[in-house]
């Protein structure tokens, strides 16, 4: 099958770059510099000790993309979603399966009702990464695993069993989910709370890795997401805090979210989606989310 990532940081670049090394048929969309070096170098993957280069990466802006996908991942930020939308109604046909990889929660519905022609499952990701400098993408920790599902039974293609297949066999764990809405909420309890966290506190995954203050926040943030899927109906099937828990331990401790190092470099960000949304959610449904309303508080957001 023909895949398209559009966006080429973190996440959509290592897709990109396994999926390639593993010999299937994908195309990067990038822009600016960082597109430059992957044409001209390839992507190299830095991992502490283990750093690569695929040098085979195809890649172009959305100007010059002609292909005809039959699997687009969106892994572009929340707040550039929008700018996304025109460029796959120009590529993408009728069976085009879309699958965004995003932050915030429920992107995928939202993204299906301006694309209805098409089907667009909900998905998430669990890596830690980011651009490094131009052409190289800084992984920090083990962890590499994509979700994706259908909202609905009826919406169920088998080519999304093939999918599966496909992120296997690149060395991605590829996880078709039988209840995509816990599944990418589990997600968002992870990467909420530790944006929400480290922001607050202004530190890296090592200050949360160890025991304290800032771990207890964590641990109360995430218990305040757990109130927020129960007041959804959305039961979790694990224990989230400990499985959180070892998410983070198994990072490298200079980790950070995307978010954090948006808002430390002056940069548009996702805090709207990743904490403000949280606290109109808890007042929607009436719940009490004083950890989350603490955080929105201290960065400008009116909790009354």
């Amino acid at each position: 099958m023909r895949y398209l990532v559009i966006g080429a940081g973190g996440t959509g670049g290592c897709i990109g770059a396994y999926m390639t090394e593993a010999g299937k048929d994908v195309t990067l969309i990038a822009r600016g510099e960082h597109l430059k070096k992957i044409q001209s170098k390839g992507l190299r993957l830095e991992n502490g000790s283990e750093d690569w280069t695929v040098r085979s990466v195809k890649a172009c802006d959305m100007a010059h993309y002609t292909e005809d996908p039959d699997v687009i991942f969106v892994c572009v930020k929340s707040y550039s979603l929008d700018g996304a939308v025109p460029f796959i109604k120009r590529v993408a046909g009728k069976d085009t399966v879309v699958i965004p990889i995003l932050n915030v929660y429920g992107t995928g519905r939202r993204l299906q009702d301006t694309l209805p022609e098409m089907l667009v499952t909900d998905g998430c990701i669990y890596i830690s990464a980011n651009i490094k400098e131009p052409g190289i993408i800084q992984i920090h920790g083990r962890i590499f695993r994509v979700v994706f599902g259908v909202r609905e039974v009826s919406e169920y293609r088998p080519v999304l069993k093939q999918i599966e297949r496909d992120l296997n066999d690149s060395g991605i764990v590829g996880i078709l989910s039988d209840d995509i809405r816990r599944d990418t909420l589990q997600k968002f309890s992870y990467v909420s709370a530790m944006a929400a966290c480290g922001l607050y506190y202004d530190v890296e995954a090592m200050q949360m890795q160890g025991q304290g203050e800032i771990r207890e926040m964590f641990i109360s943030l995430v218990r305040e997401i757990e109130v927020l899927a129960e007041a959804n109906g959305i039961r979790f099937d694990k224990d989230i805090v400990r499985t959180n828990l070892g998410i983070l331990d198994d990072l490298a401790p200079s980790a950070v979210t995307s978010m954090q190092r948006d808002i430390a470099q002056g940069k548009e960000s996702e805090i709207d989606g990743l904490i403000f949304e949280v606290v109109r959610a808890g007042k929607r449904y009436g719940l009490s989310m004083p950890m989350y309303e603490k955080v929105a508080k201290r960065f400008g957001f009116s909790v009354l």
